[in-house]
């Protein structure tokens, strides 16, 4: 397929390969050609078949020999990949040796397969890949979470506003998250804007706090009444995102269609 990213995955951790193959499945533009759990299996691979991938995401420790004695063959063999190193193990001379063979990102376990996703597209040799990855469906998605948002009085010029906007959205691509909205969204958004997961969920409260204070209140208690004590307390950071997210998914007026 014209634009396909074609990833390797290399971890002895098969809960990790099959997080990676579920997330990619059926991706329009992200494919797994092949998962190995084992170090010198991974390097026999890449050596006879180097055409078949085009990034490399890979743990440092794995059986028989380890990712950093890969990424020196690789050199050595002039393979020239696009690579993300995806490892619990964060010493920094290590770190300092993975540049050396010019990995591309560093990313550390517990990982968000929403930010892996992100990585793998900024890799790709389309500069566009992201803007086709997203529909018009999805573009549509994000100017109802605005519109929403303003009627829920949250000021645009507020961080908070910004990083609702895009988790709303991300937990409307995968309803499943929702235990992960700490754990992945946050994190998500944090890289997608410079920025650490705490800052992302003290912003976001925040902006609910606003939003409570000077919001639509008609509109407050037709969305939340359900799924929190209105009059008692507000919802919390993940009860809004989510609540936010169905009646985007469920509210065909909202979305126009």
């Amino acid at each position: 397929m014209e634009n396909t990213t074609r990833i390797l995955v290399v971890d002895n951790n098969q809960n990790v390969t099959n997080r990676i193959k579920e997330q990619f499945s059926s991706h329009a533009v992200i494919k797994v050609v092949k998962t190995i759990e084992n170090g010198q299996e991974a390097l026999d691979y890449i050596l006879e078949n180097k055409n078949e991938f085009d990034c490399l995401i890979m743990d440092l420790i794995l059986p028989e020999i380890d990712g950093l004695t890969i990424l020196e063959q690789m050199k050595q063999k002039n393979i020239r990949k696009k690579v993300i190193i995806l490892t619990s193990y964060k010493k920094e001379y290590t770190i300092n040796m993975t540049n050396k063979y010019g990995v591309n990102y560093y990313m550390l376990k517990p990982f968000s397969t929403l930010a892996l996703e992100t990585r793998i597209l900024e890799l790709g040799d389309n500069n566009n890949i992201k803007v086709k990855a997203l529909n018009d469906d999805e573009k549509e998605v994000h100017v109802a979470i605005s519109k929403l948002l303003h009627q829920l009085g949250i000021p645009s010029h507020i961080k908070g506003y910004t990083y609702i906007r895009e988790s709303v959205f991300l937990f409307y691509r995968d309803s499943d998250s929702y235990g992960g909205i700490t754990k992945e969204i946050y994190p998500e958004v944090a890289l997608r804007y410079s920025t650490t997961a705490s800052r992302v969920e003290r912003a976001i409260r925040h902006a609910i706090e606003v939003s409570w204070a000077r919001g639509d209140y008609d509109l407050m208690e037709e969305i939340f009444g359900n799924s929190v004590a209105f009059d008692r307390t507000k919802p919390t950071n993940s009860e809004f995102i989510a609540t936010i997210a169905d009646r985007l998914r469920f509210d065909k007026k909202l979305l126009h269609i």
